[in-house]
């Protein structure tokens, strides 16, 4: 990997240089960050993610649009940075926080971004055989709120369905927001609040699955899974029923939005998602103009803030100056 191609690395503690010796950086105050698999870890990997790492190893492939044969993580990559800022993203320097296994990185990496791909979990493994590392790609195991790079390096900072499972989202939009250039971008998402998800079953599920091993919890979420697709297989053009069943049952499904995808892709994205949403260990909901009133009060710029996707999409810019 052709380090120089990055914003350089320091300790995300003290900010200081690394040297890099046997397997380790050092920083000059005594700090120490071993390499793993040619991964930097800054984090130690034992810490609330542990269910996300499980999960993005164990579905690597299963959002990806080289996988799927279908630009569904490339369209919804493109509608949140913008038409104008991706046709001119090859070249840019570009830190993907949250990276997972890479769905958003082989996107990136293709238009031509030389990235940088940051996760608290070990889900960096799942992206580093997704995405290899090198001289346009770079991973990292890092807190988003201590960083190792001075602020203000990049030309996006894109953070997309992570925030909402940090312990404090308004913290971690801080925190990105200081890595953008002057005149660079922030690109992230939030899950909405809607009083709906307290009239479904998911938040029982989850205050008991969140708690446990996550071994336990991918195993139990699976057995979920196995039970109850067959009923939304049966329902999936029973509009009556959807509503019933989804009542009662925690599944994620897809069927409407991605009629695209196989029945085995449907089934394999239900597992990953109802994993997903019934273990985040946080989960919070915020509005559009509580999103856009965060931005705002960071001081950005040409705020753009709508309801999409997971929720709420926004970006912004820092002023160049």
């Amino acid at each position: 990997m052709a380090t120089n191609q990055f914003p350089a690395l320091c300790c995300p503690d003290h900010k200081a240089g690394l040297a890099r010796t046997l397997g380790t950086l050092i920083c000059g105050h005594g700090c120490s960050f071993v390499i793993r698999n040619e991964i930097p870890r800054f984090v130690q990997s034992d810490n609330y993610t542990a269910a996300f790492g499980l999960q993005w190893n164990k579905f690597r492939q299963t959002q990806l649009d080289s996988f799927t044969k279908y630009p569904i993580s490339k369209d919804r990559l493109v509608r949140c940075i913008g038409e104008t800022l991706w046709r001119d993203i090859a070249g840019k320097q570009v830190l993907e926080a949250g990276c997972g296994a890479g769905r958003f990185t082989e996107v990136l990496l293709a238009a031509g971004a030389r990235v940088t791909s940051v996760d608290l979990s070990n889900a960096v493994d799942a992206n580093q055989q997704s995405c290899p590392q090198n001289e346009f790609h770079r991973i990292l195991q890092a807190d988003i709120l201590k960083l190792p790079f001075s602020e203000k390096q990049f030309d996006v900072v894109l953070c997309m369905g992570v925030i909402q499972h940090t312990p404090s989202p308004g913290k971690t939009i801080a925190a990105l927001y200081g890595h953008v250039k002057p005149g660079g971008l922030l690109v992230i998402d939030h899950y909405r609040f809607s009083w709906s998800y307290y009239t479904r079953s998911h938040f029982i599920f989850r205050a008991i699955l969140k708690r446990l091993p996550a071994e336990m919890a991918l195993t139990i979420t699976n057995k979920i899974t196995e039970m109850l697709w067959p009923l939304h297989v049966w329902s999936r053009n029973k509009k009556t029923f959807q509503r019933i069943i989804t009542r009662f049952s925690p599944l994620s499904c897809y069927f409407d939005l991605y009629p695209e995808l196989s029945d085995e892709l449907h089934y394999q994205w239900s597992l990953l998602d109802t994993h997903d949403g019934l273990t985040d260990y946080y989960k919070h909901f915020r509005t559009r103009k509580q999103i856009a009133a965060m931005l705002a009060k960071l001081g950005a710029v040409e705020i753009e803030c709508r309801y999409g996707g997971n929720g709420v999409e926004a970006r912004c810019k820092r002023p160049e100056s």
